[in-house]
């Protein structure tokens, strides 16, 4: 008989703290009628400057089936938290969470830009990518890469050997659920298999705050710049030259302001 689940939660906090966000997220947007076109990542929303959908793209969900496939999967890759005596643990996974959730999203609209530029394929344009699918088959490959004589479970009957589950998931969705994101899919595993060789290493946590710290700065930044919401303690405004930018943060009802503005290189070209 396995453990009770409050035991099982508690040997996996940040696992189950992803399932709990993803899934108040997932009641918010249904409870709102909020459309996922208005949360995901596409490659048109990329061009306008909304930044901001390469996380809320990757913990919303369309569908209530969508949201338990991947919070199920999510579950079970949450061992990752308990094998600190092999480098991995908690913070390992919390690290590279981050790690998978803003490079997969990267990735794909990379790979968005090569299909459409290079190979002339407009449909990918009007795709938009949404759910946590990226962060699920980046600790997967992961996975397969530190423990590849482990099996993964899934829904607690479905057991795959984890050294071929990233492919045979990849196929497996890909053929039972059509409009599944192949590329999301794809940019997680390769974004996983560069964590698990070590070609993206290092992460502590003074390179996890400061990433953080950015992400969330480029969050607010492009949410102001999209006009999607008014954020009127930040205001965007011209100084001299229309084209330099000028930034003040001011209290609402107080007349103190911090401006900061920066004036360019003689010589230098402002692309």
């Amino acid at each position: 008989m396995g453990k009770p689940l409050f035991y099982e939660i508690l040997e996996k906090p940040a696992t189950s703290c992803a399932i709990g966000i993803c899934s108040a997220i997932w009641f918010y947007i249904q409870k709102s009628n909020i459309g996922y076109s208005h949360v995901g990542l596409s490659y048109e929303t990329a061009l306008e400057g909304h930044y901001w959908r390469i996380i809320t793209s990757a913990f919303s969900h369309i569908s209530v089936l969508h949201l338990v496939f991947n919070m199920s999967a999510l579950w079970s890759l949450g061992v990752v938290e308990q094998l600190g005596h092999l480098g991995l643990g908690m913070q390992y996974y919390l690290h590279y969470t981050l790690v998978l959730v803003v490079l997969s999203g990267m990735l794909v609209i990379g790979m968005y830009h090569i299909l459409i530029q290079k190979f002339k394929l407009e449909y990918f344009r009007r795709v938009t990518a949404v759910g946590y699918s990226c962060v699920v088959f980046g600790w997967m490959t992961i996975l397969s890469v530190k423990q590849p004589s482990s099996k993964l479970n899934l829904f607690g009957f479905l057991s795959l050997p984890i050294s071929f589950a990233p492919f045979e998931s990849l196929i497996f969705t890909s053929i039972i659920v059509p409009q599944a994101s192949f590329i999301g899919h794809l940019s997680g595993i390769i974004v996983g298999y560069a964590v698990g060789w070590g070609l993206i290493h290092g992460m502590n946590n003074y390179w996890a705050v400061t990433m953080l710290g950015w992400t969330a700065l480029v969050f607010v930044f492009s949410l102001k710049m999209s006009g999607t919401f008014g954020l009127n303690f930040l205001e965007i405004e011209p100084v001299t030259d229309p084209s330099l930018p000028s930034v003040r943060f001011f209290a609402a009802g107080t007349g103190r302001s911090l401006q900061m503005s920066t004036l360019p290189d003689a010589g230098a070209d402002l692309v």
